[in-house]
């Protein structure tokens, strides 16, 4: 049986299952999903492919199904990559899910020969992982204009730095954006709450939120000012306000 790797922050109350994104650990989402343990049970996980989850190799479909498993009725909130497993975790055919928070994420790239150039990019940027190293393809990844606004957390970085080059490659080749059949059209289909969230320096990923939105029956869009990319974590006061009024707004 696989098992993702989980920490409970706290057993008590509606469960909030927070999933990081590429390169990350749950490392990432510990100094905020901490701020809920007075009322929620709170668990944080190493994704397929990262941290204690790392020997994990599993396919982006696999992933969600197991991340779904962990929810239960409970509430997943996804950043990027794990937001994007989150998303498709709500639309398993066996997810019970109560709620969705989805953070700078798609539910996949429409145009067949846009997503077939993005896995091909996906796998040159898996060789050079390897190539390189996590250190240094840290480096390079973080010096992207999309977190010009972050600066990570020194456990964040030193938890990130510990994932193997060669587990990262496999989460470029098996659950990167260019392996994810998309799922607009199934977006009518979640009748749950939804909050979506994206920084309003992110154009691409403000467009797509915009788009969702609509798409949506029960959702409600935020975006976080002064932020890019990661506005949990470049804004992470704004952002914790923002998840806290909601939750008790859809009686979390």
């Amino acid at each position: 049986m696989t098992i993702v790797a989980t920490e409970h922050l706290s057993t008590d109350g509606t469960r909030l299952v927070f999933v990081h994104g590429f390169t990350q650990t749950r490392e990432s989402w510990r100094p905020l999903a901490r701020h809920f343990t007075n009322n929620y049970e709170v668990v944080i996980i190493d994704a397929p492919h990262h941290g204690e989850s790392q020997n994990v190799d599993v396919d982006l479909e696999h992933a969600s199904g197991l991340i779904a498993e962990i929810v239960g009725d409970g509430v997943c909130i996804g950043y990027s990559m794990g937001g994007r497993m989150a998303l498709l975790a709500a639309l398993h055919r066996h997810s019970h899910m109560q709620a969705l928070v989805v953070i700078s994420a798609t539910p996949g790239i429409d145009d067949p020969q846009e997503r077939k150039e993005r896995q091909v990019a996906d796998a040159s940027l898996a060789d050079q992982l390897v190539q390189d190293g996590t250190k240094v393809f840290l480096d390079k990844w973080l010096a992207q204009p999309m977190f010009a606004h972050l600066t990570p957390a020194l456990e964040d970085l030193r938890a990130r730095q510990r994932n193997s080059p060669l587990a990262l490659a496999q989460s470029l080749r098996r659950c990167g954006t260019g392996t994810q059949l998309p799922v607009w059209e199934n977006l009518a289909e979640l009748t749950i709450p939804i909050l979506l969230v994206s920084g309003e320096d992110d154009t691409k990923f403000t467009e797509i939120a915009c788009r969702m939105y609509a798409a949506l029956p029960q959702s409600r869009l935020e975006i976080i000012e002064g932020a890019g990319h990661s506005p949990h974590l470049e804004q992470p006061q704004a952002f914790e306000k923002t998840l806290r009024e909601w939750l008790l707004e859809i009686g979390c």
